[in-house]
């Protein structure tokens, strides 16, 4: 990170939002809410979450998850990393596996690591997780003694590949923990953020059945502001119980405060007026960093134009990643290369591009120092 920070680099490293279209002044005005119910507000609160919130994100979801979810199937989190934190301590001992895409969210790795979780890893395609390879990954790792608890997958715009996976894949899926017993783990960050394309029914929706064997995970990070740090988590009433009792002897509950702004802003209809505003920013940004890759890199250079999100995973055959981004910050541009992606550390010749955070006359020049870069090799 340290060199993303070096004056005059342009950073397509890093999978932040523009804080150029941050709501400020909606946010201002949502902070109203203390002058209301401060004495509420400012008070500890229930380890869940904040009601009003809940029932807000359980109608706003309802036709995304295919029903409005109950009160006792979510759980407010302090941004989604916790929600997969509590998921694990409650699911995993020591040395048990998970399943998880190749590549993956680094994010993801280290939070599963710290909970003592082995892995087993699925290729991608442009179409997501590669589906059809699961059962057999899962009969050799049970034979190899394999705990297997869970399948984690993050269905749109993956980070960092931006596949999405088809509606196809995710009804596969589904009959596939059915038929072994496991839990899908369906992470959801970017879900709102499509630029192109149609929406794909999330697996959650999917489970006709109401199992409980999917858990489904969303954030306002990404189409509000990450500093709310406000994210949920839904799944069986059971599942989510014994989450609340962890969270309750590691924080007690998630920021009151944070949970009733987000919450006021909602009500007061500007979540759904800035997502047409991001959705439109954030779609201007890929396609000009696409435009700029088009012109610069090497024609050898292999990508997919993600239908949303935030990420284009890059990959040029023969070339080691983690020189290129030392030369790429002599040339004045950041960005994470592809071992960072891997459980198994493999992936040398990919990287990964934001383009949501440069602005958009770093786009284009970003592109350009990134293809000197890669002939300088």
């Amino acid at each position: 990170m340290k060199y993303t920070k070096t004056p005059g680099v342009i950073s397509f490293a890093g999978g932040n939002p523009d804080p150029a279209v941050f709501p400020v002044a909606e946010f201002s005005e949502a902070s109203s809410i203390l002058a209301r119910e401060g004495r509420d507000v400012l008070q500890y609160g229930a380890t869940d979450g904040y009601m009003p919130l809940k029932e807000y994100i359980a109608k706003w979801m309802a036709p995304r998850m295919g029903r409005e979810t109950k009160p006792e199937e979510m759980l407010i989190s302090t941004g989604s990393q916790e929600g997969m934190d509590l998921l694990c301590s409650v699911l995993l001992n020591d040395g048990d596996t998970i399943i998880v895409e190749g590549p993956t969210y680094p994010g993801a790795i280290h939070a599963m690591r710290n909970r003592g979780a082995r892995f087993l890893s699925v290729p991608c395609d442009k179409d997501g997780l590669c589906v059809d390879m699961i059962p057999a990954v899962i009969e050799q790792g049970r034979k190899d003694g394999h705990r297997i608890k869970f399948i984690y997958t993050i269905v749109n715009f993956q980070n960092p590949s931006g596949s999405t996976l088809s509606e196809d894949r995710r009804a596969k899926l589904l009959d596939i923990a059915e038929k072994y017993d496991l839990i899908i783990f369906e992470d959801d960050p970017y879900g709102h953020l499509r630029y192109t394309g149609d929406h794909v029914p999330t697996i959650f929706s999917m489970d006709k059945k109401q199992s409980g064997r999917v858990v489904y995970a969303c954030s306002f990070s990404k189409i509000l502001a990450p500093g709310t740090r406000v994210a949920w988590i839904v799944g069986d009433p059971d599942l989510m119980q014994k989450m609340v009792m962890i969270k309750q002897g590691t924080n007690l509950c998630s920021s009151v405060v944070a949970q009733a702004l987000v919450y006021e802003y909602c009500r007061l209809g500007h979540l759904e007026g800035f997502l047409p505003k991001i959705i439109t920013h954030y779609g201007k940004k890929r396609d000009a960093m696409e435009a700029g890759f088009r012109k610069y890199l090497p024609s050898n250079t292999v990508y997919n134009t993600p239908e949303g999100g935030f990420f284009f995973w890059l990959q040029v055959p023969g070339i080691d990643s983690t020189t290129l981004f030392m030369k790429a910050i002599e040339h004045g541009v950041a960005f994470v290369t592809g071992p960072s992606f891997f459980v198994d550390g493999s992936g040398l010749d990919f990287m990964r591009t934001c383009f949501t955070f440069a602005q958009p006359e770093e786009l284009e020049e970003g592109a350009k120092r990134l293809g000197a870069a890669i002939k300088a090799l």
